[in-house]
């Protein structure tokens, strides 16, 4: 019995995610955090894979940071929104895959409350074609970019230039997969395991060759949280929430974290460049920090992409150790080289975390 209700909890939690027909909308601040991660999304799913997805220049941030700071209301982010779907319905696409898990999050309550209140949704078409002269469907299937990875996570194992695994141990390396929020925590249902058991990114880790590393604080947030960010007196709780999560992290030894949220890489990344300077402490090998990819560079490393196009050097913490494991080839001349080969100039080092 005990054994049949767990299986019919984790069957609550799969998604059966469409192969393609996808309209692809980017995130505001990944395009700024790590902006060759949305490139190569498309480059791996769309261009090598060669799955159906479309984007247009067209589409615009959905409002959710505007919505969730407090700086507009909820009917102004819906009617973003609304055009959004409308770009969508005019490109005669029905299924919508966001980058940003907030975007994510403000998709799935918009439709869930218009689900409860159609008067409010009828209200937004309306300002909608007051606005723009636009009318739209509501997609049949919303997905986050990772649910899509995760989905074609057995054909980038089979088109592998390299595992997960150290060259000079043959061990997996030991991966820590961070999940963000408003991904699993809003609406569990709507993401691959829900709270309890996400295994959106910790299925591509096992497919590609590593180990998932379990530790205490794993479902604890990054720190982002918006509010603990954005306003500056609250930075300090923002930072204690990600030493706490390093802090239980260091004894079980990561090579990397991979994490699907825009927020998340970049706090986990840069906050450990703040806590080395504040403390002294590093959480990586020989002084070295543990190397924070998203999930695209990590397929993208995978499957043989240049470390630098991938935009690795745009970390604050160091990539090469994790690159030597791995045996992937780099060029250190070319880290900062930019479009056309520019020397973009080394940046000023840090004083305590070991950089290249």
């Amino acid at each position: 019995m005990i054994y049949q209700g767990k299986q019919k909890i984790w069957s609550e939690y799969q998604k059966d995610i469409p192969a393609d027909g996808w309209f692809y909308v980017r995130s505001c601040i990944r395009q700024n955090f790590f902006p060759a991660s949305e490139k190569y999304f498309l480059a791996i799913c769309r261009d090598l894979l060669g799955h159906d997805i479309f984007e247009t220049e067209h589409h615009t941030t959905c409002g959710g940071i505007a919505y969730h700071s407090d700086t507009i209301p909820q009917e102004t982010a819906m009617t973003i929104v609304a055009r959004q779907f409308a770009l969508m319905t005019e490109a005669g696409y029905k299924n919508l895959v966001t980058s940003c898990i907030t975007s994510f999050g403000n998709y799935t309550e918009i439709l869930e409350t218009w689900r409860e209140f159609p008067e409010l949704e009828a209200r937004i078409r309306e300002n909608l074609w007051k606005a723009t002269r636009r009318e739209f469907d509501k997609p049949e299937y919303v997905a986050h970019a990772s649910d899509l990875v995760y989905k074609y996570r057995n054909e980038i194992a089979e088109r592998a230039h390299f595992r997960l695994v150290d060259k000079h141990t043959g061990k997996p390396l030991r991966i820590v997969e961070h999940i963000g929020c408003h991904y699993s925590k809003m609406f569990p249902h709507k993401g691959i395991g829900g709270a309890e058991y996400p295994c959106v990114l910790s299925g591509m880790v096992e497919s590609w060759g590593g180990e998932v590393v379990d530790y205490p604080e794993r479902r604890h947030c990054c720190g982002f949280g918006f509010r603990q960010y954005l306003v500056k007196a609250n930075r300090g709780y923002s930072v204690s929430n990600t030493h706490k999560k390093f802090e239980s992290m260091e004894p079980y030894h990561p090579d990397a974290i991979v994490t699907n949220c825009p927020g998340c890489p970049y706090f986990l990344d840069r906050w450990q460049y703040v806590i080395s300077e504040q403390t002294g402490k590093t959480y990586g090998r020989d002084g070295f920090g543990i190397p924070v990819l998203t999930y695209e560079e990590l397929a993208g490393l995978v499957l043989g992409y240049d470390p630098w196009d991938l935009g690795l050097q745009l970390h604050q913490v160091a990539a090469e150790p994790l690159l030597d494991k791995l045996g992937v080839e780099y060029d250190p001349d070319a880290k900062y080289l930019g479009v056309n080969k520019e020397n973009l100039m080394k940046p000023e080092l840090p004083s305590v975390l070991k950089c290249f």
